[in-house]
């Protein structure tokens, strides 16, 4: 049963009345549980589930009433029923993974929703790659809600994208059954200034009764932020510490907290909650971006609510944050998000609240994964051609189109260097000095050099910069066609030679992410739908993702999850410095700055 098939309440409403009480048996009962009532904060001993259609009949203390010769027991054994997880915020193909292949890697931790925002194959293959999201979305046997991208490119000017998302689009896709509401607004400089797109994408979205995704990347708290929040946004993941937990709530918008493979923001702003005491329906749990080996090693929401506890937050309040906060939010409470009569049947069974074993998951009544393993189905999408060939660089790359000149004469240059900052998302704007050497500047010590390839147009064209914080030592580099969010291909290296060899590689395999060291290629990770996601399981590409984070360690980087930060450096919309095709970003200001300044 797809989720555009799945039966609405109105639907099952006779029967689902006829269950409950005692007319017609259910389908299933899950019986003898610890109720976990998240619209009351209570927790209920001896409680009953009866379930027909796929939805909830009733929670009452005793179900025999709804048991007929066919009727399905599970029994709970006391255990706590909780509802299924909801990630409020999250991108399936950061997980390398398609749609079908991340429900299979999460179905097991619990996630029985997610709310996607396929921005980043909007960007290589405009609304038809996020019609392919969305289609392979409504196959799986848990719910994915898709929301329409809406900044591609996210900053214009900043950078040139495969295709660009349109007002007209945002409109169209707002059709679809699929479709919850508008991606995270990027652009927040934007909003702000009244930019008449970013107005009219916001307009049909909510002309459509539907959500508007936010994402203000700005310490700004002033005017500029009082504009953000006046055009539309609803929500925001982007605050890092607890006055911006607190502004946006304040302000009417939901705090989405996230926990991701490389994001650790919910320790140093769910203090809002747990010590300034403020109304948790407005704090929300995500993920954001969370790779493969994540997914495969630590889990899903079910990590990101165990963090959130072993922050001090009440375990009850962390699955209203990671439940029907988010339902709420979206506007779907009717439908998920707890275990309430009309509601699908997303069930998770497990022995203790504060460490969250996911022992049991039911999902739409169908038990969907049981001690960690995954027992349905997740249907794959048929993948074009035209999404399987997207790497276009236009020629072979060499050496000479990572070198970096240097002005007439001079010995030394000041360079404008990327500041790479430790599971955060923001950079520094740093400056170095730089030795020159036969008229090129020479990335040294700390500073590695960065370059973007563009992959879409077939141009031929690279851009060089400067990137700290990686460590890298000896003759290496490292490229990847995950370039969040115009993903073009991302090179990072001590070695010009290595550069092109990276390049050069992924060329060849149609997009990924590769290391070379001493010439030698340590690791690779095949991406072939956009450059982005691989239809193999979880399981294989976590293990190649292991192998690539371990070829980054043997380069010399100790950094946590630097896969995430090598990623990123493209995001033009997050301060300090990024690079894009166009040149070096300085995103406080949005404008381009040189890479080399001579020496005063």
């Amino acid at each position: 049963m797809t989720h555009a098939s799945f039966p609405t309440w109105p639907d099952s409403a006779s029967r689902l009345i006829a269950v409950a009480t005692g007319r017609a048996p259910a389908d299933t009962v899950i019986q003898g549980g610890t109720w976990v009532n998240v619209h009351t904060r209570e927790i209920l001993d001896h409680h009953d589930i009866a379930i027909v259609d796929g939805r909830i009949a009733c929670v009452v203390p005793d179900a025999s009433h709804c048991i007929g010769p066919d009727t399905r027991i599970i029994a709970a054994q006391g255990r706590y029923m909780v509802p299924g997880l909801c990630d409020g915020h999250m991108h399936i193909e950061s997980g390398m993974l398609t749609p079908a292949e991340f429900a299979r890697a999460v179905i097991p931790h619990g996630t029985t929703s997610m709310f996607t925002d396929p921005h980043e194959i909007a960007n290589v293959l405009g609304l038809e790659g996020v019609r392919m999201m969305h289609d392979e979305a409504l196959m799986q046997p848990v719910n994915i809600f898709t929301q329409m991208p809406s900044c591609a490119p996210s900053a214009p000017g900043m950078e040139t994208t495969g295709f660009e998302i349109t007002a007209e689009d945002v409109a169209e896709a707002m059709q679809w059954p699929g479709i919850i509401g508008l991606g995270e607004m990027m652009n927040f400089p934007g909003v702000s200034n009244a930019d008449p797109k970013m107005l009219a994408e916001m307009a049909a979205t909510q002309n459509a009764g539907k959500t508007v995704g936010g994402h203000y990347a700005s310490p700004d708290l002033g005017p500029a932020f009082a504009g953000y929040v006046a055009g539309g946004p609803a929500d925001d993941h982007e605050g890092t510490c607890e006055e911006d937990a607190i502004a946006r709530m304040r302000q009417g918008m939901r705090s989405m907290i996230r926990l991701g493979s490389a994001w650790y923001d919910v320790e140093t702003q769910i203090t809002a909650i747990t010590g300034k005491g403020l109304d948790p329906r407005n704090m929300i749990l995500c993920t954001d971006d969370c790779h493969s080996g994540t997914l495969v090693n630590d889990g899903h929401m079910n990590r990101v609510v165990r963090h959130a506890i072993d922050c001090g937050c009440d375990p009850v309040v962390a699955l209203q944050m990671a439940t029907i906060n988010t339902a709420t939010h979206f506007g779907l409470e009717r439908e998920i998000g707890s275990l309430t009569p009309g509601r699908r049947a997303d069930v998770i069974l497990t022995s203790d609240l504060t460490t969250l074993p996911i022992e049991t998951v039911i999902a739409r009544g169908q038990i969907v994964a049981e001690d960690g393993k995954c027992l349905v189905e997740c249907p794959h999408y048929n993948w074009p051609a035209k999404a399987r060939q997207t790497v276009h660089m236009g020629k072979v790359l060499a050496a000479d189109d990572f070198a970096i000149p240097a002005p007439s004469g001079a010995n030394a240059v000041r360079a404008n260097v990327i500041g790479v900052v430790e599971n955060q998302a923001p950079t520094k704007a740093l400056q170095f000095e730089l030795p020159v050497t036969e008229g090129r500047v020479q990335a040294t010590g700390e500073v590695c050099q960065i370059a973007l390839v563009e992959r879409h147009r077939a141009t031929g064209s690279v851009t060089n910069a400067f990137v700290s914080g990686f460590g890298y030592e000896g003759p290496m580099a490292m490229a990847s066609t995950v370039a969040h969010d115009s993903h073009h291909m991302i090179v990072v290296g001590t070695d010009a030679a290595h550069m092109a060899l990276a390049a050069n590689r992924l060329g060849e395999v149609g997009g990924g992410i590769v290391i070379f060291k001493d010439g030698i290629e340590t690791a690779l990770v095949e991406l072939p739908i956009a450059g982005l996601m691989s239809d193999q399981p979880a399981r294989d590409i976590a293990a190649k993702t292991d192998k690539m984070m371990q070829a980054m360690r043997d380069c010399g980087c100790t950094l946590n999850n630097a896969y995430m930060q090598h990623s990123l450096l493209a995001l033009v919309v997050i301060p300090e410095l990024r690079i894009s095709d166009l040149g070096l970003v300085d995103v406080r200001s949005f404008d381009f700055i040189p890479v080399i300044e001579p020496l005063s």
